[in-house]
């Protein structure tokens, strides 16, 4: 994982006034205030469509469903990101934790965190904990939905 400061700046900057504007509220509170969607309840959790997720902000492609996996922890759970420069990542230590938080390098929204050593049977032993509310897929052709 490179950090923060080796990528380039976002390339999408938008004034808060226009982020509100563009997202729903609760989208915004996530994506721009770096809020976290209840456990469980978001779109993405258990769907196994084949596709690429987006930022549900700007629209970039940053994970593909195939590095979708199981992790039963309440939020999509991915075990790399599309390519390396498609997410950035800044240390947190919010709310007494101390782990990596995971945002657009596109657009720098918020879409959840990375972890590692889990013991997840992944290539990477990684975990990237994402908010549904934070992405959008866009099915692959012929991916028919349920």
């Amino acid at each position: 994982m490179k950090s923060t400061k080796d990528l380039p700046p976002p390339k999408v900057a938008k004034s808060e006034p226009e982020w509100r504007e563009q997202l729903r509220p609760e989208e915004y509170e996530v994506l721009r205030k770096g809020g976290t969607e209840r456990a469980f309840t978001g779109e993405y959790t258990d769907n196994h469509r084949v596709g690429v997720y987006r930022c549900r902000a700007c629209d970039a492609e940053l994970f593909r469903s195939d590095h979708k996996f199981e992790s039963h922890c309440g939020w999509p759970s991915f075990w790399a990101p599309l390519a390396e420069g498609r997410v950035r990542y800044i240390h947190d230590r919010t709310l007494g934790m101390d782990r990596i938080e995971v945002r657009c390098a596109n657009c720098d929204s918020h879409l959840g965190h990375v972890f590692e050593g889990e013991g997840y049977g992944t290539p990477t032993d990684q975990r990237y904990c994402i908010n549904s509310i934070s992405l959008k897929l866009v099915p692959a052709a012929g991916d028919a939905q349920p």
